[in-house]
């Protein structure tokens, strides 16, 4: 006999069984609001059967939706959402690039990437590990930042806001790196101030980012990154 919360986590899990929905998932991670019409084009699926996934997935709380006119707008429902989809896509396989064009997305995701609202990839962990090499960031029982690090962000100007319930430094498993790189309210303001400031862009239709030569100058000046890690 199951139990209702064994039940329940199974209803739960349903949600992302399912090849369709998952990839709507992965999509979100860029932590931007995409349309249903977008997402059923990025899925090649048609409207009608996007509509139905997005339903399941704003019911079960994986995903918030606003309208605005005609146009219905989802998002992930929040950082822990993005947080278990990250997790989930590290422990599978990656699946093998089909063609040309998807092996350049695939190398360009690998290389930089934002997860939800924080970088990853391998930029990610060049910047959590520069960030640990110098003293700002420790790992030494889970991630957190050292006082050095805390006045690194007074001084790049970035107020680090952790009064609501998402901590303000954890750890992410990444799916392409296969270690955890910095997420939290502190990861979040660092990506953020990184594409503010013009370090990074994003490229194509995904969720990948490139390091432009300022944000070279600007990584290897603050955190001794190596301008051929960044590329």
């Amino acid at each position: 006999m199951t139990t209702t919360a064994g039940s329940g986590l199974a209803a739960f899990a349903s949600l992302l069984a399912d090849e369709t929905r998952a990839a709507f998932c992965l999509a979100l991670l860029d932590g931007r609001a995409w349309t249903a019409g977008e997402l059923a084009r990025y899925a090649k699926v048609a409207p009608s059967t996007a509509s139905e996934h997005l339903g399941k997935l704003v019911a079960g709380g994986l995903l918030s939706e606003e309208r605005q006119g005609r146009h219905r707008y989802v998002r992930l429902a929040d950082a822990g959402v993005a947080h278990l989809v990250e997790q989930l896509a590290a422990r599978t396989a990656p699946a093998p690039a089909r063609g040309l064009r998807a092996a350049s997305a695939g190398s360009a995701m690998a290389r930089g990437r934002t997860c939800y609202d924080h970088l990853a990839g391998r930029l990610g962990m060049a910047v959590t590990d520069a960030m640990t090499v110098r003293g700002l960031l420790t790992q030494d029982a889970g991630f957190a930042l050292t006082r050095e690090g805390v006045r690194w962000y007074g001084e790049l100007g970035l107020t680090l806001d952790h009064k609501g319930k998402r901590p303000l430094v954890r750890s992410c498993l990444d799916w392409t790196e296969r270690r955890p790189h910095l997420a939290g309210v502190a990861g979040a303001v660092l990506c953020a101030h990184a594409l503010d400031a013009g370090w990074c862009v994003r490229i194509g239709s995904e969720r990948a980012v490139r390091v432009t030569p300022e944000g070279e100058e600007a990584l290897g000046e603050l955190l001794g990154i190596e301008k051929a890690s960044l590329r």
